[in-house]
């Protein structure tokens, strides 16, 4: 049988009885497929899989536990054979073949008149390839066409008027490779996207010609587009009917307004999916070398914007302080947690666009970092780690460097630091 003999279709099989002559492995994952499909299966074979079995023992299909008799295939709309005798397979499919009944031959693809493809299931599309009766190439095929699908490499979008929601997606601090599959694929599905300044911008590029993109980016002491009316933009779109992504920066529910967008939506009505993010908070610092906690140097932190009191935070070195949208009040915030107790020779590190081309790192303690700050122009969006854990940045200077903290015996205990005055 060569490919062109083929005719690609899809049966609806629901409610129509169908027969599986065999009761292995295969029999098994066939039989289970065509359940899924919503047919009435009978399995005829002496013995059974302990996975048949228990489709039969909870009702889901018959099995008849005897050899296969021609008056099986009677009043059946598919048959399946995959009982691993050749001979059992051709006589089942010549008895199909007389009654005018399709019959898949799992013992010889070149003979069978129907051949099963391989198939996967991305969101409401179903996926289906044959690949010339070579079982381990189409399900290669169909694996690499569904990641396609699931990560946005590939259109999924609907043409046809469906019902409208709202995803609000976390894209991570700006890397394109940070966004999440999840929230990669539901881009790829947009109608409509609402987008931050921050963010994987680049894939805004990528999206057909005919999705919008609504622009709605704050920069500090900057909001073009207030809250509210974002509110109102992501309602108003779902509601006409569109696949509407918030893309933003970071994670949505982390120090964002992520949860106000999607009380709104819900108090109007509207469905409304979060799909968390890779928050800057933690990534950024990761990005020049910098974990919020380190074995030895300390086991907390603290996320809080430079925009709030810092009075509530612990004020100790070995408690890792993260600051976002803090650049403009640095100074302020630095003194703040020195009345607070925290020493003046804590290190501090400002990751600026943290993973973008133009990422820069700047390193001090809490009595230099602002004047450091000052002198290098250091803006927005920057990310801001306050506390022992900075040493352990490749960018530190070396005299950060201290044997205060260890990988290589990491249940020494940290040594207590003596400060002087």
């Amino acid at each position: 049988m060569a490919i062109q003999d083929i005719y690609p279709t899809a049966l609806r099989l629901l409610g129509r009885p169908v027969l599986v002559v065999g009761g292995g492995p295969v029999a098994a994952r066939r039989a289970k497929g065509l359940l899924d499909a919503g047919a009435v299966v009978t399995v005829v074979a002496p013995v059974a899989s302990p996975a048949l079995r228990e489709m039969a023992d909870a009702g889901l299909l018959t099995w008849a536990a005897r050899p296969y008799d021609s008056k099986d295939v009677d009043g059946v709309w598919l048959v399946q054979t995959a009982t691993g005798d050749s001979e059992v397979d051709a006589r089942v499919s010549a008895d199909a073949e007389a009654q005018r009944v399709w019959c898949v031959n799992a013992s010889d693809h070149e003979a069978s008149a129907a051949w099963t493809p391989a198939v996967a299931v991305v969101d409401d599309v179903k996926i289906a390839i044959n690949a010339g009766g070579d079982p381990r190439r189409a399900m290669a095929l169909r694996d690499a066409v569904a990641t396609a699908l699931e990560t946005g490499d590939l259109p999924l979008r609907r043409r046809r008027a469906h019902q409208g929601s709202v995803a609000l997606v976390g894209g991570g601090p700006g890397d394109t490779g940070l966004i999440t599959v999840k929230g990669r694929r539901l881009l790829g599905q947009a109608d409509v996207v609402v987008a931050d300044r921050l963010g994987p911008r680049e894939l805004l590029n990528e999206l057909a010609p005919d999705v919008r993109v609504i622009e709605v980016g704050k920069t500090p002491g900057h909001h073009p587009v207030p809250q509210a009316e974002i509110n109102r933009i992501l309602v108003e779109e779902a509601q006409s009917g569109h696949r509407v992504v918030r893309l933003k920066g970071g994670d949505p529910y982390v120090l964002g307004r992520g949860g106000e967008e999607a009380e709104y939506c819900r108090q109007h009505g509207v469905e409304v999916e979060v799909v968390s993010g890779v928050t800057s908070a933690i990534s950024v610092p990761a990005a020049a070398g910098i974990p919020v906690t380190h074995r030895g140097l300390a086991k907390g932190f603290s996320v809080v914007t430079g925009h709030e009191e810092l009075s509530e935070v612990p004020a100790r070195p070995d408690h890792t302080i993260v600051l976002l949208m803090g650049v403009g009040q640095l100074r302020e915030s630095a003194s703040a947690l020195g009345e607070a107790g925290l020493p003046e020779n804590t290190p501090v590190g400002i990751v600026e666009n943290g993973y973008l081309p133009n990422q820069r790192v700047t390193i001090g303690t809490l009595g230099s970092i602002a004047d450091q700050a000052d002198a290098a122009g250091v803006a927005n969006p920057a990310v801001i780690v306050i506390g022992d854990v900075v040493r352990v940045s490749p960018f530190a200077p070396s005299h950060f460097k201290t044997a205060d903290y260890s990988t290589t015996t990491p249940n020494s205990p940290r040594k207590p630091r003596v400060l002087t005055t």
